[in-house]
């Protein structure tokens, strides 16, 4: 079974997250779509609610799995028998950072980080942007999957 993980904080998880993680569907036999766990960041929406979205999205979905998880990426990978990472690349400086992590986890196990470029019609967005549209009362709505809209 080809097992990916694909990790992040999913504060909300955006449309530019399911593309990538629809399009893996076809590469992966499973997808585990870990939530990151980190006491220094601060999150708009609580763990449960990430959660929550998430299973929503998926829950026709029997080739996706949703988990959360605290410390090092690779750990939890080798926990859950997954023998990839998948990240999605949006521009130049995600692949630069991108790769950067992914030498130091190859490094580190023997796990390999597989990427999948964002669609042109979703490249632009990320969480960031998001919850500052939320914040300020603007129309997100065309920017996550129905499950994150009101």
């Amino acid at each position: 079974m080809k097992r990916a993980l694909f990790p992040g904080s999913f504060d909300p998880i955006t449309l530019g997250h399911t593309d990538i993680i629809n399009r893996g569907l076809a590469l992966f036999d499973e997808i585990i779509i870990a939530v990151g766990i980190n006491s220094q960041k601060k999150y708009m929406f609580s763990l449960e609610q990430r959660m929550a979205f998430i299973e929503a999205i998926y829950k026709d979905e029997p080739k996706i799995k949703v988990a959360s998880y605290g410390g090092l990426t690779v750990d939890f990978c080798q926990s859950v028998d997954a023998e990839f990472i998948l990240r999605g690349l949006r521009n130049p400086a995600d692949f630069e950072f991108e790769k950067a992590i992914a030498h130091t986890n190859r490094t580190l196990s023997e796990i390999e980080t597989v990427f999948i470029l964002t669609a042109a019609k979703t490249s632009f967005i990320s969480s960031s942007i998001v919850r500052e549209i939320m914040q300020h009362n603007g129309d997100y709505t065309t920017l996550v999957p129905p499950e994150v809209r009101p």
